[in-house]
């Protein structure tokens, strides 16, 4: 009986085999050629931001459009679900589709583009400074969106936010 076994190598482990230096492999990865392409195993090499669902029926504590792509963002979250719920703490923040989601130091939400208007980097919320914050070249927004410090000079798009009187779902829209 001949059987087979398939083996297989992640890409860190064959670059390594390869004998290159850490400083190749770091310059492998900011290049972008690190990427994901396998099986659904993550390389140790390799990191990924969660992701949240962008579209929803209610079951993922989403409903709504999240996406510009999809047409007019459109959505309510269910804070109660433990993928938001996070959102009911001041100080926090969430990526939501194509937003980044935040409940602020002062108690008010905001909803903004999760890109930054410089070079397209996905922005954060600092709750140490009350702001948006790009780390890539850092530019920092208000939470209206406005530009507080460049590279970038274009506001953040902002959207609309109702916390539900219960307190227990966001409706954001355009």
């Amino acid at each position: 009986m001949n059987t087979s076994q398939k083996e297989t190598m992640k890409r860190g482990e064959f670059l390594r085999s390869l004998s290159l230096g850490t400083s190749t492999l770091m310059a492998f990865y900011c290049m972008g050629t690190m990427t994901s392409c396998s099986s659904g195993e993550m390389d140790p090499l390799t990191t990924t931001t969660p992701t949240t669902p962008t579209t929803g029926t209610g079951t993922s504590g989403l409903t709504g459009n999240a996406t510009t792509s999809a047409g007019a963002i459109s959505f309510t979250v269910d804070l109660t679900n433990a993928t938001y719920s996070k959102l009911k703490t001041a100080g926090s923040y969430i990526i939501i589709g194509d937003l980044i989601v935040a409940l602020s130091t002062t108690n008010t939400y905001a909803a903004l583009s999760k890109v930054c208007t410089h070079e397209g980097t996905t922005v954060q919320y600092r709750s140490s400074e009350n702001d948006i914050y790009c780390s890539n070249h850092g530019s920092e927004f208000n939470l209206t969106g406005a530009v507080d410090k460049g590279p970038a000079v274009a506001a953040l798009k902002a959207y609309k936010t109702v916390l539900s009187t219960d307190g227990n779902t966001l409706t954001v829209s355009a």
